[in-house]
C-alpha cells in the first residue's frame, strides 16, 4: 500500500465472525477518507493497470448485467459522478455543453461524453482502451480503485445482482453471481446461514437506510488484486491462487475489503462498492496487540470457515510463524 492509503484492522475483538457488521458511513476509523464512498490514493495507477488488464483479457469475465433497467443504470452513474466530483474536485469535473454532459478525469486524462440520460456517447483517452468502454458504468469503473455491484429489487421484494463490475475478485466472479439474489450469492460463505435467513431485511436496509460501511478480511500469500476463480492461460492455478503459505519463506498479508452500501430508494436499488487493501503481516507481527488479535481470530475459525478461507492446511504454520 502507498503511504497515503487508508489503514484498517477489522479484527478489533480478536474473533472471526460472519455478520453484517454494518456501521454508518463516516464512522471514524482514523482515516481522512473514512466518510468517502470512493477512496483514491497514490496507488491509483497500479490498481488501474489491473483493471485495464482484466478488461482486455476478457471483459465478460469481469463485467456483467442482468435485468439492469435504464432508470437504475442512470441513477447509479449519477451517484458515482456526483460522489467523485464532490469527494475529489481536484480530479473530476462535470460540465454541460449543449446536448452533452462532459465528465473529465485528471487521473486518467479521459473525457466521457454523455447524453442527458447519462448514457455514454463517446470518450477520449490519452491511451487506447481495449476493448472500448461499452457503457458509462464500465467507463466510470476504470476511473476508481473499487469494484462495483448493483443490487436491484422489484415490487414483490425479489432482489437480484443487476450489474457487477469486478476486476479485483477474491475467489468469485461476475459471471457466476449475476442475476442471483442476495441469499444465493452468499451461499458459499461458511457460517452465512443466520444472515441468509434475514436476506430480504438486509437488502431492504441497503436500499432504504443511510449509507453504511462494513469490512471483510482474509489471509493471502500475495498482494494480487485479481483472484478470479479462473486463472489466465499462462499462469498455473497454484501460483494464481495466492494461498500457499511456506513457513521457510513466509509471505503473508491481511487482505481487507472495505465495502460500502449506498441505497437508491427511489429506484429500488443499492450500489455496493468493494475497495481492497493489503497489510503485511510482518508489520502486524511487530505489534503485540494486533498480532494477538489476528492469532486469536484465526484460532476462533470453524473448520468450515478455515476451508472457505483456504487455511485448513496452513493454519498451524501461520500461527507458529505469527507467534515466534
Amino acid at each position: 500500500e502507498s503511504k497515503d492509503s487508508a489503514c484498517y484492522f477489522p479484527i478489533q475483538n480478536g474473533r472471526y465472525e460472519v455478520r453484517p457488521g454494518m456501521m454508518l458511513l463516516g464512522s471514524n476509523f482514523g482515516n481522512d477518507a473514512d466518510s468517502k464512498l470512493f477512496q483514491l490514493d497514490s496507488s491509483f495507477d497500479s490498481y488501474r493497470k489491473i483493471k485495464l488488464a482484466a478488461r482486455k483479457s476478457c471483459l465478460s469475465k469481469y463485467f456483467q448485467t442482468c435485468n439492469y433497467s435504464d432508470s437504475v443504470a442512470e441513477a447509479v452513474v449519477r451517484l458515482i459522478i456526483n460522489r467523485l466530483t464532490r469527494e475529489y474536485p481536484q480530479h473530476f469535473n462535470l460540465d454541460r455543453d449543449g446536448e452533452y454532459l462532459i465528465f473529465q478525469c485528471q487521473l486518467t486524462r479521459e473525457i466521457l461524453y454523455l447524453n442527458t440520460k447519462f448514457e455514454l456517447l463517446k470518450y477520449e483517452s490519452a491511451e487506447k482502451t481495449t476493448p472500448d468502454y461499452i457503457s458509462t458504468l464500465d467507463a466510470l469503473a476504470a476511473q476508481i480503485q473499487s469494484d462495483i455491484v448493483v443490487i436491484s429489487r422489484n415490487d414483490n421484494h425479489d432482489n437480484w445482482m443487476s450489474a457487477i463490475h469486478l476486476c479485483y475478485p477474491n475467489y468469485w466472479s461476475a459471471e457466476e453471481k449475476i442475476g442471483r439474489d442476495f441469499a444465493t450469492t452468499h451461499l458459499p460463505v461458511a457460517g452465512i446461514e443466520k444472515i441468509n435467513q434475514r436476506a430480504k431485511a438486509i437488502v431492504n436496509t441497503m436500499i432504504q437506510r443511510k449509507p453504511m460501511v462494513r469490512f471483510a478480511w482474509g489471509l493471502s500469500t500475495d498482494t494480487r488484486l485479481n483472484h478470479h476463480p479462473q486463472p489466465p492461460s499462462d499462469i498455473g492455478l497454484n501460483q494464481w491462487q495466492g494461498r500457499n503459505f511456506d513457513k521457510n519463506n513466509p509471505n503473508l498479508f491481511l487482505r481487507i475489503e472495505r465495502q460500502v452500501m449506498w441505497g437508491l430508494p427511489d429506484n429500488n436499488a443499492a450500489i455496493f462498492t468493494i475497495r481492497t487493501y493489503f497489510r503485511d503481516c510482518r508489520t502486524i507481527k511487530k505489534d503485540i496487540l494486533l498480532r494477538n488479535k489476528l492469532s486469536s481470530a484465526i484460532e476462533s475459525m470453524t473448520p468450515e470457515s478455515l476451508k472457505y478461507k483456504g487455511l485448513i492446511e496452513t493454519k498451524n504454520d501461520i500461527l507458529a510463524w505469527l507467534n515466534q
